[in-house]
């Protein structure tokens, strides 16, 4: 068994650990979007349900967590490194946009992943504070589901996304996911060695219905909050 330290010295390594963890991430976007349609409930309790149940598991959700930090952590340094060897390797961006049979994957996803990327990170820090570290029950958000006192994550979501600057940057950086997932799922593969010549234009295909998808259902999230939940929030609030 191959050292993870090997594999970051490896440019094969590189690539391997950037493809692995960016499926990785792939599912738990997924997962993360399925939890997230709980919000179109016509109240509160299904998200708060949602949210209850993953605290529950206690140190197992620490030990989620954990994991899923470690695999962000590696996808960013893994992306930098194959990046930056790839620019030295190729200093002149020659003909860079020209292609062989037109089969070329140099589009305006792959040519900004970084850019993309960086976005979504800052993206990534900004939500994990509002809504992992934000207003916790001792804050008084909380509310009772079935006869339960559970944290109010639905308040904290609401009161998010009843300021419309919220809403435009969750939306602008839904669209950057977008991008970034457009390419990101297909090269996913290349690095890991198992895009088969026949199947390299079905699975960029099935990358660009899944990054759309993606992005329009997180981004629909918080307009949907903001015009159905958080304006009749903010209205309550002013009365």
């Amino acid at each position: 068994m191959v050292p993870i330290k090997q594999l970051f010295k490896s440019t094969l390594g590189r690539k391997y650990l950037m493809g692995a963890s960016g499926l990785a991430l792939v599912l738990f976007i997924v997962i993360h979007l399925l939890g997230n349609l709980t919000l179109y409930s016509k109240n509160g309790d299904a998200i708060n349900t949602y949210a209850a149940k993953l605290e529950s598991l206690g140190v197992g959700l620490i030990v989620l967590e954990v994991g899923l930090a470690a695999t962000i952590l590696i996808h960013i340094l893994t992306a930098i490194q194959v990046t930056f060897s790839s620019k030295a390797a190729r200093p002149v961006v020659y003909a860079e946009l020209k292609t062989k049979g037109g089969n070329t994957k140099n589009t305006i996803s792959s040519r900004n992943m970084i850019v993309t990327g960086l976005v979504l990170l800052v993206f990534l820090v900004i939500h994990i504070i509002q809504f992992r570290f934000g207003p916790e029950i001792e804050d008084g958000y909380v509310t009772t589901v079935s006869g339960v006192p559970v944290h109010d994550l639905y308040r904290v979501v609401a009161e998010t996304f009843s300021h419309l600057y919220w809403v435009a940057f969750y939306v602008g950086s839904m669209v950057f996911l977008g991008f970034h997932f457009r390419h990101g799922f297909w090269s996913a593969f290349q690095s890991l060695g198992l895009l088969n010549p026949r199947w390299s234009k079905p699975i960029y295909a099935l990358g660009l219905f899944l990054a759309v998808l993606l992005a329009v259902g997180f981004l629909f999230i918080p307009i949907y909050v903001y015009s159905i939940q958080g304006s009749a929030l903010a209205a309550g609030g002013s009365q």
